[in-house]
């Protein structure tokens, strides 16, 4: 297991660069310089284009464009993000004192669908073609197609403007605290959301699949209770499709964080990345990028390691 597990992290290598990559030249094909911004609109024209170069130089953005992609991918090698063009505050400390605000969003938000999405498609797929199935895949199927960002703001004014149930923003340590999960809430059922709609119909669809099998019939034969045949032979064998799916919500329940941390103002790295995007902060968006990419090929690695308990046949040799 522990050379499957290197070379996984081997094979994670080539895809964080190939991101680092593609987000290095999209920024700078964007229009618009950082440097603009830095530059107070009162200074006269020639003293603000002496500060730009000197601002330039400073952040090497003066260098042709290949140079100043071997200096960041030497930087990011070293988990050296530089700082920020707009703050001049460190990436790395600022991207780290965020992160356990989005993981804290994004766990929250999984437990919920998981909570939700897997015993609804279970039921669904027991109760094929009744009004439990077909009231279970409407709902699941509405939750997937419900934009977050107009969910978002609809759980605001609902519970929060017109019921006064739940605050409408902001964060509150202490995770396991009744005030912090009141601000958890919201923000999780926004991006969780559609995550549940997608675990439902996955697991109905994988239930079914074997619940059709021979040794499923079998069990049925021997007369163990349909509570086990269900739980103990159904269930575990439909859950290697679905925990796949589970890594890849994960990533995006990482990338829909950056809407729902807009909108609740949750101080996660999904809004510092945002602010960072919409200034032309290259270091903040580049470290963000870096940390979330790292992130969503571990939970992976994670997730290939749990299909060995749930499967005794897999091999990791």
């Amino acid at each position: 297991m522990y050379a499957y597990v290197i070379r996984r992290v081997l094979t994670g290598i080539p895809v964080i660069l190939g991101v680092l990559t593609i987000v290095f030249l999209s920024l700078h094909m964007t229009p618009g310089d950082p440097i603009d911004l830095l530059i107070p609109a009162d200074v006269p024209s020639d003293a603000g284009e002496e500060l730009a170069a000197q601002l330039r130089a400073r952040y090497g953005l003066d260098q042709p464009l290949h140079t100043q992609f071997i200096m960041y991918m030497r930087r990011a090698v070293t988990l050296d993000f530089g700082e920020s063009i707009r703050t001049r505050s460190p990436v790395a400390p600022s991207l780290l004192e965020r992160y356990p605000a989005t993981i804290e969003l994004a766990v929250f938000a999984m437990a919920l669908a998981m909570l939700v999405g897997i015993p609804a498609g279970v039921a669904a797929a027991i109760k094929q073609n009744s009004i439990t199935d077909n009231i279970s895949m409407t709902i699941s199927l509405a939750g997937v197609s419900l934009p977050n960002f107009w969910l978002g703001l609809l759980l605001m004014l609902l519970f929060a403007l017109r019921l006064g149930w739940l605050p409408a923003s902001g964060r509150v340590g202490g995770f396991w605290s009744v005030e912090a999960i009141k601000h958890l809430i919201m923000p999780a059922l926004t991006i969780g959301v559609a995550a549940m709609g997608i675990l439902a119909r996955l697991t109905r669809s994988a239930m079914l699949d074997v619940l059709r099998e021979d040794y499923i019939r079998t069990a049925r034969a021997k007369g163990l209770k349909e509570r086990t045949v269900i739980y103990r032979h159904a269930l575990k064998n439909a859950m290697i499709p679905v925990i796949t799916v589970l890594g890849l919500q994960f990533g995006g329940l990482l990338a829909g964080a950056v809407i729902a941390e807009m909108i609740f103002a949750w101080p996660g790295v999904g809004r510092y990345m945002w602010m960072g995007i919409t200034g032309n902060d290259f270091p903040v968006v580049q470290g963000g990028v870096i940390l979330v990419a790292v992130t969503f090929v571990l939970v992976n690695l994670i997730v290939d390691l749990v299909y060995g308990f749930l499967d005794p046949r897999i091999s990791y040799n």
